[in-house]
């Protein structure tokens, strides 16, 4: 009875989501977004507070001039990242971005500590935003807010990590913002494209009005002219006065900057041709991010000596220095429009976990319910602006917002091994011209014949010296596990470089022996994985010089996460226990995937029989008709007759 439940609890896990080619085209959402129209919402939701702060943060504290080479390597890493979601929009365009990722390459549980992670960016992400934006206004306005709110509603301020007072602005606009989304997604976009079109014509300004400001001495400073207050002290001077190692932590801080691209994959079920716009749209949205970042800290740290920049509002404060007082206005208005942005790019995937999620039975249901007239997540939308808006209201967001990261860098991690298993994994989607909506069909070792697993089959193919065109059982599990292995040595490699810095940059022996055959042992898994036959699936968009990329981008994101503090993870750790209590006291037993579990049992087959072919269904007014072709074990040439019941759903 125990064995019993715990392989029933062991296979819910695993429990793997399946579309087809109908159900990828088909949705209850209005499918109204172009491939501007993604690309806007990718730039608007990226390019806000990091191009006003993070430039002029970076270069005065971290890595001076060097701060463009931080975000190229920031673009490098982001770029990596961007393409293997770039793939899976175009394998997978539904609502819910590396939640539905993960759902049909691992599993339900795996799937779902993603979404319950994306979750928690995204209401963090949009908090943080909204905020700024009532403190960049209330610095307008000689702070006349601040003093206001603690006035009439002042907070405990001993309690850990709460705001002093309850910004009213912040949750209005925060509510707001919500309400306006759950009223169409098409109206809520043109002004999402506005607010970005605004935002860079001020960079293309900031670049282009600052060019004529330039001096190249900034960039070449003398160590004894350095005159600074900041604790970080100036360095040694010119390019790289904290060295190449100010230049390589500055991209790990660059890097955050370019968060938020990854929105673009939640729109799925609401973009014309998805397979297509998805992957255009998150390419050029990096590009345009990139250039934008490369030029404006550029052009600060040639108008002015890094060692003086502003690290809150660094462009209006150069413009100042420098004598143009209405540039700097020009500037302060953009920043405005620029935050708008990013707050509606930050909010807009929210409300799309939370109905994927929702949808597939993980999360409550009601919160996925979709709007008749709207076509949009009514009810999910006006929860996630509430729960934003609570957030950004009570909250000191400065000690929770690497919390943010934590969960972005775990989506990219996930999403990138999924692209190496689906590459060399064999997964046709389910076939059937009667299946639409939400398909689903319990992981079962029924599916297909296996190859016998031995020592020798397993060391033979581990080089696949026969070069097999096509994926098999053994090659994909090969692959399998090879990937898990990679994403451990990769941890172990990171742990290395975070507590070795030191004796790896004094080249210590043992430091460097250790380092190196970890190294060693990444370079043979990668050369294995690439000997594996791929799948032959035809896709739009691939992702290139696969398994490389993939791999690096694993390693890039797992050092970044193990960069974080201690106190980051102990939050994450909490915001993880309260998902699992969801997750195995309501979502395990609400999935709509456990609804096929009965239907598969009854469906068995006797007299040693193997259903050869996935398993289809339809789902119609509360009922799922499921239905097999059966092969016999024993003649696999001979098929029966499609075999199929009718089971209606709990209400």
């Amino acid at each position: 009875m125990v064995v019993s439940t715990g392989w029933s609890w062991w296979h819910a896990l695993g429990r793997r989501k399946v579309l087809d080619s109908l159900a990828l085209g088909s949705s209850e959402l209005a499918r109204v977004l172009s491939t501007f129209d993604l690309t806007a919402l990718g730039v608007g939701s990226t390019l806000g507070v990091g191009v006003y702060v993070l430039a002029g943060n970076v270069s005065k504290n971290i890595a001076g001039p060097a701060v463009v080479v931080s975000f190229l390597i920031a673009a490098v890493a982001s770029l990596f990242a961007g393409l293997c979601y770039a793939e899976f929009g175009a394998r997978v365009p539904r609502a819910g971005s590396a939640y539905i990722y993960s759902y049909v390459c691992v599993g339900e549980f795996v799937a779902f500590i993603i979404g319950w992670n994306l979750i928690l960016e995204y209401v963090i992400g949009s908090a943080s935003v909204a905020r700024g934006l009532s403190k960049y206004l209330d610095s307008l306005l000689n702070e006349t807010m601040e003093q206001t709110f603690l006035e009439t509603m002042p907070m405990a301020t001993d309690s850990f990590a709460l705001s002093p007072y309850f910004d009213i602005f912040a949750f209005g606009i925060s509510f707001i913002l919500a309400v306006a989304l759950s009223l169409g997604v098409k109206e809520s976009s043109l002004v999402n494209s506005l607010f970005t079109i605004v935002n860079i014509a001020v960079v293309l300004f900031v670049i282009l009005a600052g060019s004529f400001k330039a001096d190249s001495k900034n960039w070449a400073i003398k160590k004894e002219d350095i005159i600074t207050d900041s604790p970080q002290g100036g360095g040694e001077g010119g390019f790289f006065p904290f060295g190449v190692s100010g230049a390589i932590k500055g991209a790990a801080t660059c890097f955050y900057g370019f968060v938020g691209f990854d929105c673009v994959a939640t729109t799925g079920e609401e973009v014309r041709n998805p397979q297509k716009a998805i992957p255009i749209a998150i390419i050029l949205s990096l590009t345009i991010i990139f250039l934008s970042y490369f030029g404006v800290s550029t052009v600060l740290t040639l108008m002015w000596p890094y060692y003086l920049q502003d690290s809150d509002a660094p462009i209006p404060k150069v413009f100042l220095e420098t004598g143009w007082p209405v540039a700097q206005w020009i500037v302060t208005i953009g920043g405005i429009f620029g935050l708008c942005a990013s707050l509606f790019g930050a909010m807009f995937p929210l409300p799309r976990i939370i109905y994927a999620m929702a949808m597939d039975g993980l999360i409550f249901q009601f919160l996925g319910k979709v709007h008749h007239y709207f076509k949009t997540p009514f009810y999910g939308t006006l929860i996630a602006g509430l729960l934003t808006g609570l957030m950004a209201a009570i909250f000191d967001l400065d000690q929770l917002v690497n919390m943010m990261s934590i969960g972005t860098l775990l989506a990219y991690t996930i999403v990138a091994a999924c692209v190496l298993l689906l590459r060399y994994t064999d997964l046709e989607l389910c076939g059937g011209s009667d299946i639409v909506s939400s398909e689903y069909i319990e992981s079962t070792n029924l599916v297909t014949l296996k190859e016998p697993v031995t020592f020798g089959t397993v060391s033979r193919q581990l080089f696949n010296p026969f070069r097999k065109k096509h994926p098999t059982f053994l090659s994909s599990s090969v692959v399998t596990v090879e990937v898990l292995v990679f994403g451990i040595l990769s941890t172990l490699l990171g742990l290395c470089v975070v507590f070795w810095e030191r004796d790896l940059a004094d080249l210590n022996p043992w430091a460097l022996s250790v380092t190196s055959v970890i190294g060693g042992i990444l370079v043979l898994i990668l050369l294995s994985v690439s000997l594996q036959p791929p799948s032959s699936k035809p896709l739009s968009f691939k992702v290139p010089f696969v398994p490389v990329v993939p791999a690096v981008s694993i390693v890039i994101n797992i050092y970044l996460m193990l960069r974080l503090d201690g106190n980051t993870w102990i939050r994450f750790g909490v915001w993880m226990a309260i998902g699992f209590a969801i997750y195995f006291l309501y979502g395990m037993k609400k999935s709509k995937a456990t609804y096929l579990n009965c239907l598969v049992r009854e469906l068995q087959p006797a007299n040693n029989q193997l259903i050869e072919e996935p398993l289809s269904f339809r789902m119609d007014k509360g009922k799922i008709e499921l239905s097999a072709t059966q092969a016999s074990a024993d003649e696999t040439d001979y098929k029966h007759p499609k075999q199929s019941i009718m089971t209606e759903l709990d209400s």
